[in-house]
C-alpha cells in the first residue's frame, strides 16, 4: 500500500454512513452482509448503499461475493491488514515496546478491550 491507496481508505471511511457500514461488516466477520440487509439494519436507502459500498470496495476495505442474484458483502481483511502495515511500517524507530499497545490493540478479542 501506498500514500495514495492509504488516503483513499481513509476518505472511505471519513463518512458516517461509510463507516458504520465498514464496521457493521468488521463485526459480521466471515458471514458477511447482504446489501439489503445492511440497509435495514442501518436505515439506509437500497441507492445510497449501493454508492457506499462502491466507494468501499475501491478502498479496498470491503469485497463481495455473488450468491446468484443477491451480492454479500464482507470486510476486507487483507486489504485493512494493508492499512495497517503502512501506519505502522517503521513504527517508533524500531522500538518494539512502544509499539505494543497498538499491536495489542488490533489483535485483542473485544474482552480485552476497555469500554470507555
Amino acid at each position: 500500500m501506498d500514500k495514495t491507496d492509504a488516503t483513499t481508505a481513509f476518505a472511505a471511511l471519513s463518512q458516517p454512513t461509510r463507516l458504520d457500514v465498514f464496521r457493521l461488516l468488521i463485526k459480521a466477520g466471515k458471514t458477511g452482509h447482504l446489501s439489503g440487509e445492511m440497509g435495514q439494519l442501518l436505515g439506509i436507502r437500497q441507492n445510497t448503499m449501493s454508492t457506499n459500498l462502491n466507494i468501499l470496495l475501491r478502498a479496498g476495505l470491503i469485497r463481495n461475493e455473488r450468491e446468484g442474484r443477491a451480492v454479500r458483502y464482507f470486510a476486507d481483511m487483507d486489504g485493512i491488514a494493508d492499512l495497517i502495515n503502512f501506519l505502522l511500517r517503521d513504527c517508533c524507530g524500531g522500538d518494539d515496546e512502544q509499539c505494543a499497545p497498538i499491536l495489542q490493540a488490533a489483535l485483542c478479542t473485544n474482552e480485552c478491550i476497555p469500554k470507555s
